[in-house]
């Protein structure tokens, strides 16, 4: 067994562990479970016991009480047939029937904290076989996040967002390689997965696609041709699922409050300018960002401008999905401050961030303790968390009255983004800071010394007529 594959086993058992006691911590004070988990639970328990996607009678039965105790607020239309399908994609619930049969909800939110082992032992793989990083850095990097929230804390919440970010991970991997036909195979299956978790995973998985295809024209058009027929022939299979299952091109046909159409799943009338200050409250907003409850995120923002920069192997395959993700965040999630965990949108697409701060503390041992101290930090805080919540604070109700020592100091650093103009000083100081941080990263890859090996040039043989020549390598 190899050190890689020895370090892949050790890192993800010790995730499943670190992660699967916050699955005894309540969502609310009334319920285990609140918003979209119990609606993915019921239908897996529909797929498990009815092989149906109706989940009329699991709820006529109060199926739900187990897992929510009060009454369950109504996401579904009534059909014609008297049938109530959950707006939601089906994988995710698919996914968890088995596990939801046989030993309930909390057998469901195990295998999710299996999946956060699973995610962070993909990571590694990728960081180290793709993206040459030496082994400690790698599992130092993805440790790092893996133990902290929001990663750790998706461990044990019934989304879809990791296995979304799982399916991103494989999509790196295959993108980051020479694209052969097993690559093409592993990318399409990722890329297939995405919007059955989730349409809203549409747009990553598209600028999943882009990527492939520009590695794969014009290099090898008989590859891209199988390429584009095979993502042709899954998306028409998805519409006509959906318009079957769903009665419409999306899952949130279903749905009863989606009165004036399916596609104001976004806003029935979304400031897009409005929205625009979660470019950066997604990452330092003081209690729906990153940063409020991992530190090591704000090296993301170097670690990107140094990738974009030196543009590695593999570098567009964490650039796309990302700027995807992100923007889609941004503008088209309907809130940042929602009814869930602070960064629900962006679990997706953490591995980019995670792999390119990998990537960039490889090259440039300076990264290497401040990566370190956010390993602590952010593990530190996750731990406070879960102690916090068996002694009764709620995941959702109370998180924001967590008294974790670094959550609270970063409240009173970092900008609210419910009130803009009562910390706009606040703001417009991190935007400076953000923009340092990526100039700290421009100047580091600059300045480091170049990884990519250089060809010995064989000295030339003596000739008569000359004396030899020195060949200095370039």
């Amino acid at each position: 067994m190899s050190r890689l594959t020895k370090a892949m086993l050790l890192l993800g058992a010790g995730v499943v562990v670190w992660t699967a006691p916050l699955t005894a911590v309540r969502a609310t004070d009334g319920e285990r479970t609140t918003a979209d988990e119990p609606q993915y639970l019921l239908t897996a328990l529909s797929l498990g016991e009815d092989h149906s996607l109706d989940v009329r009678d699991e709820r006529a039965a109060g199926r739900h009480r187990d897992f929510h105790e009060s009454g369950l607020p109504l996401q579904e239309e009534l059909r014609s047939d008297g049938s109530r399908v959950s707006p939601h994609d089906p994988l995710l619930p698919a996914l968890l029937a088995v596990p939801t049969l046989l030993g309930g909800w909390i057998a469901a939110k195990l295998a999710l904290a299996v999946t956060a082992g699973a995610l962070a032992a993909a990571m590694l793989w990728v960081a180290v076989r793709r993206f040459d990083v030496p082994l400690s850095v790698a599992v130092l990097a993805v440790a790092t996040y893996s133990l902290a929230a929001p990663l750790a804390v998706y461990g044990t919440h019934v989304y879809p967002e990791l296995p979304a970010a799982l399916a991103v991970t494989v999509a790196i991997g295959a993108l980051a390689a020479p694209l052969d036909r097993r690559a093409v195979v592993l990318l399409s299956v990722a890329v297939v997965g995405l919007p059955w978790l989730a349409v809203k995973y549409l747009p990553i998985a598209a600028a999943l696609v882009a990527v492939g295809a520009s590695r794969l024209w014009p290099r090898d058009r008989r590859a891209l041709t199988g390429f584009a027929v095979g993502l042709g022939a899954a998306a028409a299979v998805y519409l006509v699922a959906h318009q079957a299952w769903y009665g419409g091109w999306t899952a949130y046909s279903a749905g009863d409050h989606f009165v004036n159409g399916e596609f104001t799943a976004v806003g029935f009338a979304p400031d897009y300018g409005g929205r625009a200050h979660r470019l950066t409250g997604l990452l330092v907003d003081r209690s729906f960002g990153l940063a409020a409850w991992q530190p090591a995120f704000l090296l993301a923002v170097p670690a990107f401008a140094a990738l974009v920069r030196r543009r590695p192997r593999g570098w567009s395959a964490l650039a796309a999905p990302l700027t995807a993700g992100w923007l889609t965040a941004t503008f088209v999630a309907l809130s940042m401050h929602e009814w869930a965990w602070p960064g629900r949108q962006l679990v997706v697409v953490i591995p980019c961030l995670v792999l390119a701060v990998a990537w960039w503390a490889g090259r440039v041992e300076a990264v290497r303790p401040w990566l370190a101290a956010g390993a602590v930090l952010g593990a530190l805080t996750f731990a406070w968390l879960v102690v916090e919540g068996l002694a009764g604070l709620t995941l959702v109700d109370d998180f924001e009255t967590s008294t974790a020592p670094v959550y609270r100091l970063a409240r009173h650093l970092l900008p609210d983004g419910r009130l803009p103009a009562g910390t706009a000083g606040l703001s417009a100081l991190w935007y400076g800071a953000l923009l340092l941080l990526a100039l700290t990263g421009l100047r580091s890859v600059r300045q480091a010394p170049s990884t990519q090996v250089q060809p010995k040039l064989e000295p030339e043989p003596e000739r008569r007529e000359a004396p030899p020549c020195e060949l200095v390598p370039s």
